[in-house]
């Protein structure tokens, strides 16, 4: 039933991007180029799941507990630290780039469109980059503290 139902949200979720055209570069770029072909639909598709958001945590964590896990996941982090600020950044740069997000990248595999190829082979490839450096920081980090 758990699988199903994963299926079924990304199956929703791949159908509202669709739907909306965000998995269509050009639609999402235009959004940025307030002072060429703007296209304010990207903000109004923005809205809406921020509201449709809003509500469904309020109802969600009404709950005991999640319906398939024991405790609801909550990042307890906070702050703005330098890893969040970079991560968003770098997040905003490929998206205004190459006018995909995550979201939109992965429903839009299925149009074989080779530029959405690459860039989540690039997405990919930066998450196991940025594993790789976390791990050696961590590591280096490790070693610099004295034993005890």
């Amino acid at each position: 039933m758990r699988h199903l139902l994963t299926v079924l949200i990304g199956v929703l979720f791949g159908t509202g991007i669709s739907l909306s055209g965000m998995a269509n570069p050009a639609k999402v770029l235009n959004f940025f180029d307030v002072f060429g072909p703007w296209d304010p639909s990207l903000g109004l598709v923005m809205a809406g799941a921020v509201m449709v958001t809003f509500v469904g945590y309020k109802l969600v964590l009404k709950r005991r507990r999640p319906v398939f896990e024991q405790t609801f996941e909550i990042p307890e982090n906070r702050n703005l630290d330098a890893r969040l600020i970079t991560g968003a950044g770098l997040f905003g740069l490929g998206w205004g780039l190459a006018g995909f997000c995550p979201g939109g990248a992965l429903p839009a595999l299925g149009t074989g469109n080779p530029e959405v190829g690459v860039f989540v082979a690039a997405l990919i490839a930066g998450l196991l980059i940025t594993r790789v450096v976390l791990m050696r920081v961590a590591q280096g980090q490790q070693q610099k503290q004295p034993a005890e």
